[in-house]
């Protein structure tokens, strides 16, 4: 069957809003089913299972506290959390993971420290623990340590093949401070 032929064979489903046929059609995100009256009619709905929020296991015994029924072990979009049972009705949820904190203090604000993260796409940062009021961020390990060409309390760690160079943090300096070789 064809791409053609695909998408423009009726399915044996009723529009639930208006009883027309539901047609497969393909946009931006896949392909979905969309009713065949379209404009008059606006229904529509996905064809790929949707993974955000399936449960993986309830955790019995630690009450939800928002509505008090079951937590349960969550796999969604960025990666698993945990949620209550009673998803639509309660929308309670909390991270899994707690943020490694460094314990190299942040050289914007001076109040917070930098602590490791992982973005949506999973690749590791380390940020301001004071976000959002300091939004400084780093894309390698910090080190502790203080630029000799401008005086910039930051260095950052970097592998390269000769092993591993330490950096100032300072965007506008970014001075290689000194080398450690791997052994």
């Amino acid at each position: 069957m064809s791409k053609v032929e695909l998408f423009s064979a009726a399915q044996q489903e009723l529009c639930p809003q208006c009883s027309a046929e539901l047609v497969i059609r393909s946009g931006q995100h896949g392909p979905f089913l969309g009713c065949s009256t379209f404009p008059q009619c606006d229904y529509l709905r996905s064809l790929t299972p949707s993974a955000d929020g399936h449960i993986i296991k309830v955790l019995e015994g630690h009450a939800c506290p928002a509505c008090g029924a079951d937590k349960a072990l969550r796999q969604g979009r960025y990666g698993m959390f945990i949620g209550c049972t009673d998803y639509p009705h309660c929308d309670y949820s909390e991270a899994i993971t707690h943020a490694d904190s460094t314990e190299v203090p942040c050289p914007e604000c001076q109040c917070g420290t930098l602590v490791k993260r992982q973005s949506r796409f999973g690749k590791t940062f380390y940020a301001c623990s004071e976000y959002p009021k300091c939004r400084y961020a780093l894309n390698h390990p910090p080190v502790s340590g203080v630029c000799a060409h401008c005086g910039f309390k930051l260095l950052y760690n970097k592998k390269s093949a000769k092993g591993i160079k330490i950096f100032c943090a300072n965007k506008t300096c970014g001075i290689e401070a000194s080398s450690i070789s791997e052994e």
